[in-house]
């Protein structure tokens, strides 16, 4: 992976995964031996059994979001992907660094962010 084209590809299928909360979306997004940082500061959620189970353990509702992005940056297999997820009471702004296998999945992934303030 080396070009904007497969980083957005990963954020829509990501987005997909979100929506629909389904583990098969979810697999489709992560390597079997990935590594989901839900912080930089957080363990990781390790293989992609676990990162169902933190995934499905936090998701959100269908729909009860929205959500807007942009590829910032790729670098051989990093991209750096901001964004912003508005939810009814609270606007988080994201920054995403996700290192991509050769097939387009997730070997790792961290999400920075922080709620925006009134």
């Amino acid at each position: 992976m080396s070009d904007r084209t497969a980083a957005a590809a990963w954020v829509e299928a990501y987005r997909r995964a979100w929506e629909s909360n389904e583990p098969d979306d979810i697999r489709a997004v992560f390597t079997d031996d990935a590594r989901y940082f839900p912080s930089p500061d957080d363990d990781p959620w390790t293989g992609i059994d676990e990162i169902v189970e933190g995934w499905l353990e936090n998701s959100d509702e269908e729909g009860s979001t929205s959500f807007a992005w942009e590829v910032v940056a790729v670098d051989g297999d990093v991209a750096v992907i901001r964004a912003v997820s508005t939810y009814p009471d609270t606007v988080f702004d994201n920054v995403w660094i996700v290192a991509l296998a050769e097939d387009g999945r997730a070997r790792e992934f961290t999400d920075f962010w922080i709620a925006r303030e009134d």
